[in-house]
């Protein structure tokens, strides 16, 4: 589950998305180690001018490889402590406005276009059972929605992560 809901990123990009060398990888790598990180203080960490780091980060931005600059904040601080997926079953070309009417839902944090049984996955954070059953109705009464499901979260069993995927990218880059 992801924290990061404005993504610039997406399924659709991903045929747009450049081939990340060595170079890229290090930054990326040198970002997720500490986000707030500088120009100049990535430039010196990686021995490139300043220049280097702005061009291939603003490439890199413009590319879609970041995906937010949101913080990540728990839900829970914001009194919104219950999270649950809901599995949506929707009219295959009412998937477009479906997706922007559950765009209008604050609960809703996050949503996945997905394959079998089920057409969306949608991530809600909600006060308490009641809110949860609340924002299911609404879900339900988006036009187009045919059926949800919902599953309670538990725990976080493993946080949404690039980590050990940045560090297969940097392996795979020095063959």
């Amino acid at each position: 589950m992801h924290n990061d809901h404005e993504h610039a990123a997406d399924a659709d990009n991903v045929d747009i998305m450049p081939s990340l060398d060595h170079v890229d990888l290090e930054l990326i790598a040198a970002l997720s180690r500490d986000p707030r990180a500088t120009v100049v203080a990535l430039a010196e960490q990686l021995h490139l001018s300043r220049n280097t780091v702005q061009a291939r980060m603003a490439r890199l931005e413009k590319s879609g490889v970041f995906q937010s600059y949101e913080r990540s904040i728990s839900p829970a601080a914001l009194g919104f402590p219950l999270q649950a997926f809901i599995s949506i079953g929707a009219t295959q070309l009412s998937l477009p406005a479906i997706t922007e009417d559950l765009r209008r839902i604050p609960e809703v944090v996050e949503v996945h276009g997905v394959s079998g049984q089920i057409d969306l996955i949608a991530l809600v954070a909600c006060r308490d059972a009641r809110h949860l059953f609340d924002v299911d109705a609404r879900i339900l009464a988006v036009p187009g929605v045919e059926r949800t499901e919902t599953q309670l979260v538990m725990s976080d069993a493993i946080p949404y992560r690039v980590s050990g995927l940045m560090e297969l990218a940097r392996r795979e880059s020095r063959r």
